[in-house]
């Protein structure tokens, strides 16, 4: 018997299944739309057009790549840097899509691959803790694809559209640090940090992270930070988790 199975139901139940995913995400989704203003906001400060805005954030659905993305954003832009920090702050998809692999194996690779862009940090924990709470048993855990499509494309649809009233409205907002929003993402990820914190050992690479992040600040100048931050927090993780 498989681990767990992922259901798509009747036409009907199918239905029913998106549009639970779709109302269980509007907290959620309204949770994201003051981020999604102020990236717009700012990347519009930083010379993108209100065109580029929605195009970065349709094509690279990660908040958090895009926030680094525009910070780091120069004119010319730095592109070797900009992929690079990008690629490290998003390789936790990897892992993640790897989760729901079991779970996609039946769909058509053109399902599996809409349902794995549409993945995101939010959509992909709603969906395994929807399947967690159909059973206590793992192996009689179901997977609701729908339900989870409707997380996704709820969360989705508001990101690339309150990113874009963010670039219209951003000149009227003049500069968005003034008012103390930029301390909004940290503020989630830290929230982000506690919920995953399982105690002093597990969090030895997220110190290694932060120590490789500030020496690297003060010793080279640009952005450098973020990549050597994100490279020693991964490689740490794997080194101390070979030692156990």
């Amino acid at each position: 018997m498989s681990q767990a199975c992922a259901v798509q139901g009747s036409p009907g139940q199918g239905f029913n299944e998106f549009r639970r995913g779709l109302i269980r995400s509007l907290p959620m989704a309204a949770a994201m739309v003051p981020f999604a203003l102020v990236l717009g906001a700012q990347a519009i400060q930083k010379g993108l057009s209100v065109f580029e805005v929605p195009l970065m954030t349709g094509l690279n659905f990660a908040g958090g790549s895009e926030f680094a993305a525009v910070g780091l954003w120069t004119s010319p832009p730095h592109v070797l840097l900009i992929t690079a920090i990008t690629l490290l702050l998003n390789c936790r998809h990897i892992l993640m899509g790897a989760t729901l692999t079991p779970y996609l194996a039946r769909l058509s690779k053109r399902r599996a691959m809409t349902a794995l862009f549409l993945m995101c940090d939010e959509s992909w924990a709603m969906g395994l803790a929807d399947a967690e709470a159909s059973s206590s048993n793992v192996k009689r855990r179901v997977f609701s694809v729908l339900y989870y499509v409707g997380c996704s494309a709820s969360l989705y649809v508001t990101w690339v559209a309150f990113t874009t009233v963010g670039a219209v409205i951003g000149p009227t907002l003049g500069d968005v640090d003034r008012y103390g929003f930029d301390m909004a993402f940290p503020a989630v990820f830290l929230v982000i940090l506690r919920g995953m914190w399982k105690g002093y050992r597990a969090a030895r690479p997220w110190l290694v992270s932060l120590l490789a992040a500030v020496a690297t600040y003060l010793l080279i100048p640009g952005a450098w930070y973020v990549a050597a931050g994100a490279s020693a927090g991964v490689v740490s993780a794997y080194v101390l988790g070979v030692e156990k």
